[in-house]
């Protein structure tokens, strides 16, 4: 291979809060200013593939072929982007509302409740919690509906 020029951008936190960093950019005549928004740009995707690898399983799943992986990661990063975006849409209370138990708080949704949210709003549009059915039973307390649905939506 012949020999690339390479323009090196060293960073520093003057807090000190992270290690210096080197970036290098095989277009030398880009400004620092250039290659460090690159950077940034690039740090938003990698997190985005990070966080499909630890909730959706991208890249785990084991005793697969090369080209199952091919075909299954576009569907699942397509998922992850259809929820985000669904998300979005939702009201803050909604979106915002992170399942948490006796033993472990959040302060922050994750992946699986806003998947959990945004279930739960297509079920409630599609009447999942009122049947349409005029049968003579007794349907259980509002409250307890909603409790099920919530139920059901982080287990499903």
């Amino acid at each position: 291979m012949p020999i690339v020029p390479i323009r090196w951008v060293l960073v520093r936190d003057p807090h000190r809060r992270f290690e210096p960093q080197a970036l290098l950019c095989t277009e030398p005549d880009r400004t620092p200013e250039q290659i460090l928004c690159w950077f940034i740009h690039r740090w938003q995707l990698e997190v985005t593939f990070q966080e499909t690898r630890v909730h959706l399983g991208v890249e785990t799943q084991r005793q697969w072929s090369d080209l199952a992986i091919a075909r299954t990661t576009p569907c699942l990063l397509g998922l992850f982007s259809l929820v985000t975006l669904l998300a979005a849409q939702l009201r803050a209370s909604d979106r915002n509302a992170a399942a948490s138990s006796a033993w472990y708080r959040k302060e922050r949704p994750t992946f699986s409740d806003t998947l959990a949210a945004v279930r739960r709003h297509i079920w409630c549009e599609q009447g999942f919690l009122t049947s349409r059915h005029g049968g003579h039973s007794t349907k259980p307390r509002r409250a307890l509906q909603h409790a099920w649905a919530y139920a059901l939506c982080h287990t499903a």
